[in-house]
């Protein structure tokens, strides 16, 4: 079915996403503005990228060229979760507390940098299960 290759994949983003919720609310640090924020456990990216590449393999076999262009979409985008990603969010975090350092007049020059951006390894493994496992049961 045609609107399962769509629906699929946006229904692991957003089961990802309140599962981070859910963890950030135990962890006390409950806000559903974090529904929207990057980084954390379990990678939405992840998961929406492997119930894509599920889907295809299920409706159009796994020698088809869809699912090999979305195996390639999943690998390039989990890549750059841990990776880029993971990188620039290091960075936000070590400038922040260089700004932090300057004197008051001149740390309010300088905005808040993003600090959870990309994703860990075992972050993003867990979005790859948990896509792949939607895909599976839809």
């Amino acid at each position: 079915m045609p609107y399962k290759l769509i629906l699929v994949p946006f229904l692991a983003l957003i089961i990802a996403q309140l599962i981070k919720v859910l963890i950030d609310s135990v962890k006390g640090k409950f806000s559903w503005s974090n529904f929207n924020h990057y980084g954390g456990m379990p990678s939405s990216h992840s998961a929406m990228v492997a119930a894509l590449a599920t889907v295809m393999a299920k409706e159009f076999g796994l020698s088809s060229g869809y699912f090999a262009i979305a195996f390639a979409y999943a690998f390039l985008t989990i890549r750059d979760a841990v990776g880029l990603r993971y990188q620039l969010g290091f960075h936000g975090k070590i400038l922040n507390k260089l700004i932090k350092e300057l004197p008051d007049d001149k740390e309010d020059k300088y905005p808040y940098l993003q600090e959870r951006l990309g994703h860990t390894y075992i972050q993003a493994l867990a979005g790859i299960i948990l896509g792949i496992i939607i895909a599976i049961l839809a």
